[in-house]
């Protein structure tokens, strides 16, 4: 599974009330909230994303309350994936759930810039700044892993998985 995208990076200790305010926590649907993705932290970010752009952060991304809205927006607004060099507990389970892939990678956070094109592989865990010609290496998926991302996340997979049952 192959991610391409140009990169959207943030600090440390980005929370989820920056990724989604709490504001919007009684909307369900999906594309409204993506609308609001980062508002808490960059106003702009919604218009300048484009569908398989690439978040990237420093440390303990996705801190705060436990609110399966928040990578629930990244992903609807179209971010394929979000490279950190660490995320908060929840925050890493609750994209897994939600079939956001997130990596963990010090060296492509550091050698990475805002702007940079990045291709990300995520059978291998092998990322490429296709910007500075530079490669790093993330933590590969497991096997099931990749099928609860190709499927969209956990309720997906499910779903997928029932369906073939009743067959």
């Amino acid at each position: 599974m192959s991610l391409r995208g140009k990169v959207h990076k943030f600090g440390a200790n980005v929370d989820t009330d920056a990724i989604i305010p709490a504001r919007y926590l009684n909307m369900t649907d999906a594309g409204e909230l993506a609308k609001h993705c980062m508002e808490g932290i960059d106003e702009g970010f919604v218009g300048r994303v484009q569908p398989g752009d690439i978040m990237m952060a420093t440390s303990n991304f996705g801190c705060g309350s436990s609110r399966e809205h928040a990578p629930l927006c990244i992903k609807a607004a179209g971010v394929s994936c979000v490279i950190a060099k660490s995320f908060a507990r929840i925050f890493y389970r609750n994209s897994i759930n939600m079939g956001l892939p997130i990596l963990e990678s010090e060296e492509a956070v550091d050698g990475t810039d805002n702007g940079d094109e990045l291709e990300v592989d995520l059978e291998s865990g092998a990322i490429r700044n296709l910007t500075k010609g530079a490669a790093f290496q993330a933590k590969a998926y497991p096997p099931f892993m990749l099928e609860l991302m190709r499927a969209g996340g956990l309720v997906e997979y499910t779903k997928e998985r029932l369906a073939g049952s009743r067959k």
